[in-house]
């Protein structure tokens, strides 16, 4: 079977709600991301058989279509350039991706770009579904689902709060690891760890225009303190903003190549995509799906946990990389080296692209061999993805 090979991957640093991406157009956002990642690869634009685009909310300015408006509003991309938007939640850009690979791996094309956009300021989230049922417009809950699950809300605040009661994680332990995931984005940003994969993007501020180039989420001065004393989302619960993941606007982009490609384009791999996988399982608890999809994907790999050298478990919560470290036995100081979505920001259908343009620039700059990236997702959903650096 043809081998699939990341040659870039792109982000631009998070934006934080109401920030400094906000007077940007989610079109425009993720334009940026396309243009950098084609354009600091060398290829041929017109090379690029397919854009797979990850949004969770369609609606209104990520509405119709917004992988071919950012294909259009591209300055690098002709119009000639394919591009098809998918929903898979928060792993959405996670599993273009993996659609890329696997059309790549497939033989039916060469050049597929993955990516992803969420602007959570200017389309908020779940607006796509509240919006509707303001207007009288009717529910995502059908009575064929009703009926298989009379009375239940499925909710991704309730699932975290399941997890942390589970596996018996109390609020202090909860309010520990986000202090971390603020330490280590800080160290990262202080270090230059990110400089390779952010995009800059000119964005006008009060005090004029300037480049956004630092994650706007992370906490310069957060201390335990601070963080242990943000109010409970839920007054029974343990979980609070600041052990939960970000709102945040931003976009990302990979670039994902066949063989042929590189030697046709001259191009130079990255990684190569080692294994793909995607699991489901209960959507009530919904987000403990990394943990049993990790499995599987080792297993089909023929890897142990101790075979990868770094592991981004996106941090939608503090209970899910704490629940999978504590599953699969994993080394806490290879999981999310640079910080995690509690720091940074999860923008939703950016969240997957973006975060293997941290783990692949993380692997070259550690000089590390394999990388495992995992997602949960609303409906109990999770990919995993495992590359290895060239």
């Amino acid at each position: 079977m043809p081998t699939a090979y990341i040659v870039d991957a792109v982000r631009t640093a998070g934006g934080r709600r109401g920030g400094r991406l906000a007077g940007v157009h989610p079109v425009d956002l993720l334009a940026k991301s396309l243009d950098a990642v084609v354009t600091r690869s060398g290829i041929d634009p017109n090379a690029v058989d397919d854009v797979v685009t990850g949004c969770v909310s369609q609606a209104g300015e990520q509405a119709m279509q917004v992988g071919r408006m950012g294909v259009l509003a591209s300055k690098v991309l002709p119009q000639s350039t394919p591009a098809v938007t998918i929903d898979r939640q928060c792993g959405s850009s996670q599993q273009a991706i993996q659609f890329a690979a696997q059309a790549v791996m497939s033989g039916t094309q060469d050049v597929v770009i993955a990516s992803g956009v969420e602007s959570m300021t200017r389309v908020p989230m779940g607006s796509n579904a509240t919006l509707h049922m303001k207007e009288g417009l009717g529910h995502y809950k059908s009575p064929g689902l009703e009926e298989k699950f009379p009375k239940i809300q499925f909710s991704q605040f309730m699932g975290a709060e399941m997890i942390a009661n589970k596996h018996g994680f109390s609020k202090d332990q909860l309010d520990s690891f986000a202090l971390e995931s603020h330490m280590r984005a800080i160290k990262a940003t202080e270090t230059g760890a990110f400089e390779n994969e952010i995009v800059p993007v000119e964005v006008e501020t009060p005090e004029g225009t300037e480049m956004h180039t630092v994650d706007e989420g992370i906490r310069f001065d957060a201390t335990l303190e601070s963080i242990a004393g943000v109010k409970l989302i839920s007054p029974d619960g343990k979980i609070t903003a600041a052990s939960a993941s970000q709102i945040c606007d931003g976009s990302s982009a990979v670039l994902v190549v066949s063989e042929d490609a590189l030697k046709k384009y001259g191009l130079t791999p990255m990684a190569r995509i080692h294994n793909l996988t995607v699991t489901a399982g209960d959507p009530v608890i919904m987000l403990e799906e990394p943990l049993f999809a990790t499995d599987r994907a080792l297993e089909r790999a023929g890897m142990k946990i101790d075979d990868i050298d770094l592991y981004e478990v996106n941090e939608a919560f503090a209970p899910v990389p704490m629940a999978w470290l504590k599953h699969t036995g994993a080394d806490p100081d290879k999981l999310n080296v640079h910080g995690g979505a509690i720091a940074l920001g999860h923008p939703l259908g950016a969240s997957g692209t973006k975060l293997m343009a941290t783990l692949v620039h993380g692997l070259k700059r550690h000089g590390k061999k394999y990388g495992l990236q995992t997602m949960c997702e609303g409906g109990g959903v999770a990919n995993v993805t495992i590359v290895e650096s060239l």
